[in-house]
C-alpha cells in the first residue's frame, strides 16, 4: 500500500483528495494539503503517513521537471520508493502529472509539508527523509542536473534543513566512495573516538527501523536501506584507514 493503515481508508483518501480536483497543479497541491490536514485533524499519526506520501509523490514529479525533461529513470526511481497495488495506479498517476507540469508553485507547497510534518520543528528527520526520497529520484538518470540541485536545496532551506545536514545527505548519493567524511559530517582532524560516537548517533537517527514510528510508510524503506548501507560503508572506511596508520 501507499499509506500504511486499511484499504477501505485509503480508497476513501485518494476519492475525497482527487476526486475534485481541478487540471491546475497549483490548485491541486493547494488544496490536496488542506484536505490531508482537515481530514486526519484528530489523528496526527495517519496524517504524517499521508502527509509525508504525498509529498513524496508531488515534489518528485515537479523536482524530475526542474531539469525540462522527466526521463523513463526517473519515474522507475519513484515507482522504486513507491509500490502501489494495480488499482491505485491511476489516482497516483494522476497527482503525479498534474504536480509534474511545471515547478512553479512547489516552494508554497513545501512551506505547507513542512509546517503539516514538523510542527515547527528544525532538522525534522521525517522532513529529512522526503529529501532523501527526492535525491534519489534525481540521481536516477545517471545524473543530478544543477537545476534539480537548486530545487533540492531550496526545498531543503524551507525544510529548515540546515546546511551541514544537507550537504551530508548530497555527499551519501553524489559520492558515496569519495569522502567517507563528508557522509558521516566529521573531519579527519576529528579522533576515532569522535567519529565513532557520530556514527553511532547517525545509524541510531536513520535505522529504517525508526522510520515507522515516525510515519514513513514501508514503501519509503529500500531508501532507508540505501542510507544505511552509506554510513557503513563511510564509517568502514574510516576505520580500515585509522587502522592502517
Amino acid at each position: 500500500m501507499i499509506f500504511d493503515f486499511a484499504c477501505e481508508q485509503l480508497a476513501s483518501l485518494w476519492d475525497r483528495l482527487l476526486g475534485a480536483v481541478s487540471d491546475t497543479a497549483g490548485s491541486v497541491l493547494s488544496g490536496l494539503v488542506e484536505a490531508v490536514r482537515t481530514v486526519f485533524e484528530g489523528d496526527p499519526e495517519t496524517r504524517r503517513k499521508v502527509s509525508f506520501s504525498v509529498a513524496i509523490i508531488a515534489l518528485s514529479a515537479k523536482m524530475a521537471k526542474a531539469d525540462g525533461v522527466v526521463t523513463n529513470a526517473e519515474v522507475d526511481a519513484f515507482r522504486t520508493i513507491f509500490d502501489f497495488p494495480p488499482e491505485e495506479a491511476k489516482n497516483v498517476a494522476r497527482l503525479y502529472n498534474l504536480a509534474r507540469q511545471d515547478v512553479a508553485g512547489y516552494e508554497a507547497y513545501a512551506e505547507k509539508i513542512a509546517r503539516m510534518c514538523s510542527s515547527g520543528e528544525r532538522d525534522c528527520p521525517v522532513l529529512q527523509d522526503v529529501i532523501d526520497g527526492l535525491f534519489h529520484i534525481a540521481k536516477a538518470d545517471g545524473m543530478l542536473h544543477t537545476k534539480e540541485l537548486d530545487f533540492l536545496a531550496r526545498i531543503a532551506e524551507i525544510f529548515g534543513i540546515d546546511e551541514e545536514r544537507f550537504e551530508r545527505i548530497a555527499n551519501r548519493h553524489l559520492r558515496p566512495d569519495g569522502d567517507p567524511y563528508g557522509i558521516l559530517g566529521v573531519s579527519p582532524a576529528d579522533d576515532f573516538a569522535t567519529i565513532r560516537k557520530r556514527y553511532r548517533a547517525l545509524a541510531a537517527e536513520h535505522h529504517p527501523d525508526r522510520l515507522h514510528a515516525r510515519g514513513v510508510p514501508a514503501e519509503f524503506h529500500a531508501v532507508a536501506h540505501h542510507r544505511m548501507a552509506a554510513l557503513n560503508a563511510a564509517y568502514t572506511a574510516i576505520e580500515k584507514e585509522r587502522r592502517a596508520a
